[in-house]
């Protein structure tokens, strides 16, 4: 949800400039089953655009409706939605909606948390019925500094309060410069994850060959930036070369990214994994499990595109800690209680 709020933040600074209130709207609690959970947000804008969802499209029409209110009286407001009567959710919405006024303080501080991938944290106060309510609100916390996401709102710690913990977007660098890195750079930046597309320098190619790729870096495996993948970080070698590949798999070897794919058949990937061995024989046994290879999750894949769905279905496996199975075959819940 990090880079949701990320694109917010992007939509309210266009706003800004063009001098155009803004009114913020959260789920803050849920009963029964829903779309999406507690936590999803979306931005309307006074002339009556919008940024992000906070369901599959059936409850913003009326979120924008219910916005009028906070638009005219600058105060926040709850509001029901009750998909029992209306969809196959079976659930009832509470949405805070709240006059958005971030400080000049606040956004630069969130890009300095961006950028630092760092977790945050933002609390919002309400109470689990309809009203139009001055004390409701939301604070954002950076790095232990917090902050009214409103002009003059001060937290009223007597109502209830919705908690969130954002952990940093997904970060995956994809190591290869054809086709297929094209079409896994343009999936994976839809999903939200932040694309750096790692490349020989002799290649001509840049930024703008990779769309939704947040970084191009023309770069030798000698000189990869390690110190830069962390416990949110995937790596997907798509070089199409043995060599390469084992050049990227020793330069990392001490590198904690939770995900590393390997395209490319299994003998391959035991090819290169005793190769690893012979070379760091001490390697840590964490860092062998992340080599995923052949990379993906078998669907039948066959064009670059159903590879990317493939690739970034196995990615978010590995990342929640689910093991693929049909929906109609689950039982309980669709989503667990972390998401």
């Amino acid at each position: 949800m990090t880079h949701e709020l990320k694109n917010i933040f992007i939509a309210y600074q266009a706003a800004q400039k063009a001098n155009i209130k803004t009114v913020l709207a959260t789920v803050v609690a849920l009963e029964g089953s829903s779309y999406r959970k507690p936590g999803v947000r979306m931005l309307i804008l006074e002339n009556g655009t919008t940024e992000g969802a906070v369901s599959g499209g059936c409850v913003e029409k009326e979120i924008c409706r219910q916005a009028q209110v906070v638009f005219a009286s600058g105060e926040a407001m709850v509001m029901t939605y009750d998909g029992r009567f209306r969809l196959g959710c079976e659930g009832v919405l509470y949405i805070l909606i709240e006059p958005f006024e971030p400080s000049e303080a606040i956004q630069d501080d969130l890009r300095i948390t961006l950028k630092k991938r760092l977790d945050f944290k933002v609390e919002s106060y309400f109470v689990q019925k309809e009203e139009v309510n001055r004390n409701f609100g939301s604070m954002i916390e950076l790095e232990g500094q917090k902050y009214p996401l409103r002009k003059n709102f001060e937290p009223d710690t007597s109502l209830s309060c919705f908690t969130q913990v954002l952990d940093p977007s997904l970060q995956l660098f994809i190591i290869g410069s054809e086709h297929d890195a094209v079409s896994l750079s343009s999936a994976a930046s839809q999903m939200g994850m932040d694309v750096i597309v790692v490349a020989n320098p002799v290649e001509e190619k840049d930024l703008s060959n990779f769309p939704g790729a947040a970084e191009y870096l023309p770069i030798l495996p000698e000189v990869f930036p390690v110190e830069r993948l962390d416990k949110n970080s995937a790596v997907v070698f798509m070089n199409h070369s043995y060599s390469k590949d084992l050049q990227y798999l020793l330069k990392l070897h001490k590198s904690k990214p939770f995900y590393i794919g390997i395209l490319g058949p299994y003998r391959r990937r035991e090819d290169l994994l005793n190769a690893l061995l012979e070379h760091h024989p001490e390697v840590e046994d964490d860092y062998v499990d992340c080599i995923h290879g052949p990379a993906g999750i078998d669907i039948g894949a066959e064009t670059p595109q159903e590879i990317a769905l493939s690739i970034l279905a196995e990615i978010l496996m590995v990342h929640r800690g689910r093991k693929p199975v049909k929906l109609k075959d689950k039982n309980g819940a669709v989503h667990s209680s972390s998401l």
